[in-house]
């Protein structure tokens, strides 16, 4: 109970006298950014699993690219299950004076088994939940395919061949999933009218899905059933891995959310380091008295411990309870994007987060403070630590040890965790032998005449004299200002060169589901509204078999993307001519050659290890088409024009039924060219991707604005690094130059001396921050947004010298007040 009551006594007097601030901050800092993003995470899985049944239509649902066969069906009633199933696809809808893309679901009987449908009358009236599907001949509508095509219900709508009636008016389906994802206003009606509708054709895209409900136990029976007689274009989804492009939108967001709070952490552990080993060394003197006065290592050791530990909870759970209301704010960004109430977090992440102030602490405080019980009692005559700082060595690899520990606990993946603490390796190797070659060059110039005057040597042989504190506060100097850089400049020139990716004059029109006998009155049509002839490309689906003979299997790739592109139905084209925006990179274009060929994309070949003379097989149609890979093309998925993975020569695929598809750019506003199209040819599919394109920026800029956010938390831990870089030897330059003021020197001399130190450290850090900076931006463009990245050189040193300038700054107007006292005042302060 002593120790307690007098470890608070000094909590209390070290805060006053400000001791632990910067500490303190720090770990605020750290466990206030883990703490936020691990509370939106855990109320947005919550969210997701509390949702999942609905979002399924069912307790299990069966996606597939083609309609499923009928003994799914009789094997669900064999286990008493109810089973009901849906279409999905896009097709247009059209009046006599408009026409709108919309996302539409043909429904079965019973359709949703879970959740519910709500349908109202018009605009701003009342909706309700209705237990029955459309009629035959009727349509429900959403608002803004009311809106868009300036219908009201009881009005008439064009559907592919069928004229249906409006029946009402949509205002929410639980199995459509999050609004984050509806990009095209909504249609839906009796699959019964499929057939007749003619809106499927050969090369269509749907997805035919299969829900079923039923007891757990009977629902898990089919599902181990299902499971071992899947095949190619078809997946099973339960609780567990429902909606799963909501969890991959929101798991990248994660990541990018990780990433901030790693660099964060890590920061802040620097920071702590610093912060603690400067603690240490200002407490030497008293804890040397204490052992004087008869108290024993042991309750030293423990007394500090005390101190420190109170602090920690305190600062950890300060930072909690600061995460939690920051992801209050975020929470409502995310419920927008989601469109539902998220669950109330649990308290886990709040542990997690005094779990991190523990580890920090651990790591980089408790070294520091087994130093400081075992000060010997000599120190108050002689100030002897030789055997103190011996064990430096083990302080820091205590601390990396346990901040590497932290690094792969926050990644969640050891991928990401290997890349951010190899990085992280690599820039303090790199920090450290920059800082002491530069010592090591002025240490052997210094005494030329181009260092100026007498100040300017001493400040230099001051950072010499001290080259083990010099190199640290370079390297965190350094690691600091890096931050600084990837988080303002460099961010903000990949964004730019992103945005500028879409050229201004890029097709903002799709048009699929093109027939090969509509080639020419698309082109007539055309030639009259003023457009010019579309390049119109024949697209076949086909499913890649086999590589040099060996069959593709999914489950034999390791990466996700892979594994997705294997199961998948690729489109495939033909033709003599290379497209516009293809450029071969390797071998040579088949050009009008009739012997078998297949020109591959530069990106696809890569993920899939291909290379020329490779052979691939794919079924198109039921038939095998062989043909080995001649040329390799590298192309501009934002260019917004038709792009394949596989184009293949004139013959190959020319007698395989194939649909057409364009693209365009259309006048802005001109909605009658589209409308007057689709009446012509009612089966085309127009995409608008100025509304797509749109939908999916707003999307994104909520993201971004969560992430960004979150970085602000990385932004203040650098500057903490920052300011306890340059506080770490503040008290060993205040003797030093207490020392220089007592010999006779001027405060000339001391300005040069204190000018010349801050200089060197701000030059040589900031400089190698931005190389360090640039080759860290062209890393993330290289490899996370696959995109090139010239850096702004101009900018990015203009940024270094203005950060220079401030450390500079920071530094001088941090130790201009040792000026102006008294050196005896310095030396009776220190002694």
């Amino acid at each position: 109970m002593n120790t307690l009551r007098l470890a608070l006594r000094m909590t209390m007097r070290d805060l006053r006298a400000g001791e632990l601030h910067l500490l303190g901050l720090a770990i605020v800092v750290a466990v206030a950014c883990l703490t936020s993003v691990g509370f939106l995470a855990d109320r947005v899985a919550r969210g997701l699993d509390r949702e999942a049944n609905q979002l399924m239509g069912g307790d299990l649902l069966l996606r597939a690219d083609h309609p499923w066969d009928e003994s799914y069906r009789r094997e669900a009633e064999r286990q008493g299950l109810q089973q009901t199933g849906t279409v999905l696809f896009t097709s247009m809808v059209s009046t006599e004076h408009a026409a709108q893309l919309a996302g539409v679901k043909a429904v079965g009987a019973a359709y949703p088994l879970r959740g519910h449908v709500r349908v109202a009358a018009g605009p701003n009236q009342a909706d309700a939940i209705i237990d029955r599907i459309p009629e035959r001949g009727e349509v429900w509508l959403d608002e803004r395919l009311l809106a868009a095509l300036g219908v009201v219900v009881g009005d008439r709508v064009g559907l592919g061949r069928l004229e249906f009636r409006v029946g009402g008016m949509l205002t929410f389906e639980s199995d459509r999933g999050a609004n984050f994802f509806s990009l095209l206003p909504r249609a839906i009606f009796n699959a019964d009218d499929l057939a007749e509708s003619g809106l499927l054709i050969q090369g269509s895209r749907a997805t035919w899905r299969l829900h079923v409900a039923g007891e757990p136990d009977a629902v898990a029976a089919f599902e181990r059933w299902a499971k071992t007689r899947l095949g190619r274009g078809e997946a099973l989804e339960s609780i567990e891995n429902a909606r799963p492009e909501v969890r991959n939108a929101l798991d990248q967001a994660q990541r990018f959310l990780r990433l901030a709070s790693l660099l964060t952490v890590i920061l802040a552990a620097v920071a702590i380091g610093m912060s603690a080993r400067r603690y240490m060394q200002r407490h030497l003197d008293a804890c040397a008295v204490m052992r004087c006065l008869g108290a024993r290592q042991v309750q030293l050791l423990w007394l500090v411990i005390a101190e420190f530990a109170l602090f920690g909870l305190i600062a950890a759970s300060f930072g909690s309870i600061l995460g939690w209301g920051v992801q209050q704010g975020l929470a409502l960004i995310l419920t927008e994007l989601m469109g539902t109430t998220l669950p109330s977090p649990s308290p886990l992440p709040f542990v997690h987060g005094i779990a991190v102030g523990v580890v920090l602490l651990i790591g980089f405080v408790l070294p520091q403070l087994i130093r400081l019980g075992r000060v010997s009692t000599l120190r108050v005559l002689r100030r002897e630590i030789v055997l103190v700082e011996s064990r430096s060595t083990f302080a820091w690899l205590a601390g990396a040890a346990a901040l590497l520990a932290l690094v792969f606990w926050i990644a969640g993946e050891l991928r990401l965790g290997l890349q951010v603490s190899g990085g992280f390796a690599c820039a303090l190797i790199l920090f450290a032998a920059a800082a002491w070659g530069a010592l090591r060059l002025l240490n052997r110039t210094r005494g030329g005449t181009m260092l100026g005057g007498s100040g300017w040597r001493h400040g230099i042989a001051s950072l010499v004299r001290r080259t083990g504190a010099s190199v640290v506060q370079i390297v965190a100097l350094g690691l600091g200002m890096t931050a600084l850089l990837l988080l303002t400049i460099v961010r903000g020139d990949l964004l730019d060169d992103w945005r500028a990716m879409t050229p201004p004059d890029a097709p903002n029109r799709f048009i699929i589901n093109i027939q090969p006998d509509q080639r020419d009155a698309m082109a007539a049509f055309f030639g009259q509204a003023g457009l010019g002839e579309p390049d119109i490309r024949p697209m076949i689906r086909g499913r890649l078999e086999a590589i040099n003979g060996i069959d593709v299997k999914p489950e034999g790739y390791e990466n996700a993307r892979t594994r997705r592109l294997a199961e998948r139905e690729f489109n495939l084209s033909y033709g003599s001519r290379l497209p516009e925006g293809n450029v071969v990179v390797a071998g040579r274009w088949h050009d009008s050659g009739k012997s078998p060929q297949f020109s591959v994309e530069q990106g696809l070949a890569e993920t899939f290890s291909l290379k020329l003379g490779d052979r691939v097989r794919f079924n198109v149609a039921g038939r095998s088409v062989e043909a080995p890979i001649t040329s390799i093309r590298e192309l501009e998925w934002d260019s917004m024009r038709v792009n394949f993975f596989f184009i293949a020569s004139p013959g190959l695929l020319e007698g395989d039924p194939a649909s057409l598809i364009t693209s365009f750019r259309a006048p802005q506003g001109d909605q009658r060219f589209t409308a007057e199209l689709v009446r012509r040819l009612p089966n085309l599919s127009v995409i608008d991707i100025d509304a797509v394109i749109a939908q999916v920026r707003s999307m994104t800029d909520k993201l971004v604005l969560i992430v960004e956010f979150v970085f602000v938390f990385s932004l203040i831990a650098g500057f903490l690094v920052l300011f306890a870089a340059l506080q770490s030897t503040h008290d060993e330059r205040d003797y030093e130059l207490a020392m220089l003021r007592t010999l006779g020197a001027s405060n000339r001399q001391v300005r040069q001396a204190l000018l010349a130190e801050f200089a060197v450290l701000s030059a040589v850090a900031c400089g190698f921050a931005a190389i360090v900076a640039g080759a860290g931006g062209w890393g993330i463009a290289r490899y996370a947004f696959k995109m090139p990245y010239v850096p702004d050189v101009w900018l990015i040193v203009l940024a270094t010298l203005g950060g220079g300038a401030a450390v500079l700054a920071a530094g001088w107007f941090g130790t201009r007040k040792l000026l102006d006292r008294p050196p005896t005042a310095s030396l009776r302060r220190l002694a």
